[in-house]
C-alpha cells in the first residue's frame, strides 16, 4: 500500500517537498519516488524480497523514510528499532525480528541507492496480506514484542484517518513536524497517510522545545503533535509568551495521560484546540480522541470517543461486556489492529479476544449520561488505571520489574522497588526505593543511574531515590507496590 501511495503521490505532488531535514534540505515527492526505486533495486540485487525483514536501527531522517518506502517496493518488511534504546535492548529486538539485513547508518542507504540506480526497480504484485512492518513494544512484561502489520492494516489506518482521500495538489502544502521516532507506531503505520495528504513534514535532529517553537514561527505550523511531556516543555520555554504562535490551531497529544491542568493551560496559552488521543502499538496507533472544541468534562477528564471504523468496549475479567459506568478492561477493535506478535504465539493469544477484539490491559469505563462527569462526557472513555504496574514516562513505557532486575545487581543494593511518581512535565517518573546492604553507605541516585545506563534506555532510569530500612509487604508477603506508590506520590512520603 505504501509503494502505490508513493508512486501516486509523485504524480500528484511532484516537486512539492515531502520532507525537509534539520538543515533545511527538501526532498520532493518525486525525489522520494526516484530514490526509493533505486534503493528497492539495490535491495533486490542483494536477494531481499517478500518474507524477509529489514531492521532499521538508523536515526530518524530522510534516509529512514527512503529505505522504508524501498522495502515496500521490493517486498521485505521493515522492523524499526529505536536507536535511543540501550545496546542490549536493541539486540533483543533484532534477535526477535531475525532480520535478513540490518541498516545502521544513512550511508548504508546511500550505498544501496548507488548500487541500484541503473537497475530496474522490482514490481511485485500488490498483496494486502504482505507483511509490511514490525513495530516493537515492551507491552506489559518489559521484554520486546513485535506487533505485525500487513498492507491491509496500513490501508486501514489511512482510511480511518482520512477516509482514503487525497490532498489537493493545487492547495498549498500543510507543514507538519515529525515529533516521534520513526520506529514508533505513530510514524510507521501512518507514513502512507501523511503522503496521501500531500503534507510537507519537517524533521529535527533531536526534539527540543526551543527548536520546535522556532519552527512554528518560521513555517507557520497549524498543528503540533506529540506526547503530553513535550507540550509541557513547550509551555515552559522562557520565551513562550513572546513568540508568535498564532498559526497553531490544534494540539494532538497521545502516548500517555494528559493531566487536566496541562490541557487547560495549553488550550489557553496556545489559543488552540487540544485533542487527547488514546491508542496503542497493537491498535495500529488509532483509537479514541477528544474533540478539539470539547467541553471541559470531555476535554479534561476523558480520552474521548472512537473515530470512524473503530470500536471500544469494556469487559470484565471473564470477557463479558460491561454496561456504561462500570470499570473493566478496555478492548479495541478495528481493521487497523495487529494480527498479533512476531514469533510469539503465547503473547498473541493473550492479546487477541474473540470477535477481532484486542485487549489493551488498561482499565476504564464508558461514561453514562448520568455519570459523575455529566451529560457532556456521555459515551466517552475514561481511563482509570492499568492492569500492570507499568508506567509511562514522556510517552515511553517503563516496567518496574525490568528496572529492578538491573538495579538489584548493584553491590550496594539489598532490595529495590521502582514505583511511579507524578511529574508535571513527564507525566510520571520512576523512583527507586532501596534497602541498602550497608545503611551507613547507601548508593546515591547518580551511582544507580550510572550503573544501569549501559543496559537501560535513559527514560527507564530512576529520577528519584528513597532509602528505607525495609520494603512494605502485603499479607501474602508480596511487595506492596500500592503502599509505596501512595507514599512516593505524597510530598515527604516514603
Amino acid at each position: 500500500m505504501l509503494a502505490e501511495t508513493v508512486r501516486e503521490a509523485a504524480v500528484r505532488f511532484g516537486d512539492r517537498p515531502a520532507f525537509v531535514d534539520a538543515e533545511g534540505r527538501p526532498t520532493t515527492y518525486a525525489e522520494l519516488d526516484r530514490r526509493s526505486d533505486a534503493v528497492a533495486a539495490g535491495l533486490a540485487a542483494r536477494g531481499l524480497a517478500r518474507d524477509d525483514v529489514v531492521a532499521l536501527t538508523l536515526d530518524s531522517g530522510v534516509a529512514w523514510v527512503v529505505l522504508a518506502v524501498a522495502c515496500a517496493k521490493a517486498g521485505p518488511a521493515t522492523a524499526g528499532v529505536n536507536p535511543r534504546l540501550a545496546a542490549a535492548e536493541q539486540q533483543a529486538c533484532l534477535d526477535l525480528a531475525e532480520p535478513a539485513l540490518v541498516v545502521e547508518h544513512a550511508d548504508e542507504v546511500g550505498a544501496l541507492e548507488a548500487a541500484g540506480v541503473d537497475l530496474s526497480p522490482p514490481a511485485p504484485a500488490a498483496d494486502p496480506e504482505r507483511l509490511a512492518a514490525v513495530v516493537f513494544t515492551s507491552g506489559t512484561t518489559g521484554r520486546p514484542k513485535g506487533a505485525v502489520f500487513r498492507d491491509r492494516h496500513i490501508a486501514a489506518v489511512a482510511r480511518i484517518d482520512t477516509g482514503s482521500a487525497w490532498g489537493d495538489p493545487a492547495a498549498p502544502p500543510t507543514p507538519m513536524l515529525a515529533a516521534t521516532q520513526m520506529a514508533h507506531v505513530g510514524f510507521t503505520t501512518k507514513l502512507a497517510w501523511y503522503l496521501r495528504t500531500g503534507t510537507t513534514t519537517h524533521l529535527l535532529d533531536r526534539w527540543r522545545a526551543s527548536d520546535v517553537l522556532d519552527l512554528v514561527e518560521r513555517v507557520g505550523l497549524p498543528a503540533l503533535g506529540g506526547v503530553a511531556p513535550q507540550i509541557a516543555l513547550l509551555l515552559r520555554d522562557p520565551a513562550f509568551d513572546q513568540r508568535d504562535l498564532s498559526s497553531v490551531r490544534a494540539l494532538i497529544v497521545g502516548g500517555g495521560p494528559s493531566p487536566p491542568a496541562l490541557v487547560e493551560e495549553a488550550r489557553r496559552r496556545f489559543g488552540a484546540g487540544y485533542s487527547i488521543r488514546y491508542s496503542s502499538t497493537e491498535s495500529g496507533g488509532v483509537g479514541t480522541g477528544t474533540a478539539f472544541d470539547a467541553p471541559d468534562a470531555e476535554a479534561l477528564h476523558t480520552v474521548g470517543r472512537t473515530r470512524g471504523g473503530i470500536e471500544v468496549a469494556v469487559h470484565d475479567d471473564d470477557g463479558r461486556p460491561l454496561p456504561p459506568g462500570e470499570v473493566g478492561e478496555v478492548w479495541l477493535r478495528s481493521d487497523a489492529a495487529t494480527d498479533g506478535y512476531l514469533h510469539d504465539a503465547e503473547a498473541t493469544t493473550a492479546l487477541r479476544a474473540p470477535g477481532g477484539w484486542i485487549r489493551t490491559g488498561d482499565l476504564g469505563r464508558i461514561e453514562p449520561p448520568d455519570g459523575t462527569l455529566g451529560p457532556d462526557a456521555a459515551g466517552c472513555l475514561v481511563l482509570t488505571g492499568r492492569r500492570s504496574e507499568m508506567f509511562i514516562r514522556g510517552g515511553y513505557n517503563v516496567h518496574p520489574q525490568e528496572v529492578e532486575a538491573v538495579l538489584g545487581r548493584h553491590p550496594g543494593v539489598a532490595q529495590v522497588a521502582v514505583v511511579a511518581r507524578p511529574d508535571d512535565v513527564m507525566g510520571e517518573v520512576g523512583v527507586a526505593v532501596v534497602v541498602p546492604h550497608d545503611p551507613t553507605r547507601p548508593p546515591t541516585l547518580e551511582e544507580l543511574r550510572g550503573f544501569a545506563a549501559d543496559e537501560l534506555a535513559r527514560h527507564k532510569l530512576p529520577e528519584g531515590l528513597v532509602v528505607r530500612d525495609e520494603l512494605p509487604l502485603t499479607s501474602m508477603q508480596k511487595l506492596d507496590r500500592a503502599v509505596l506508590g501512595r507514599e512516593v506520590a505524597t510530598p515527604g512520603g516514603a
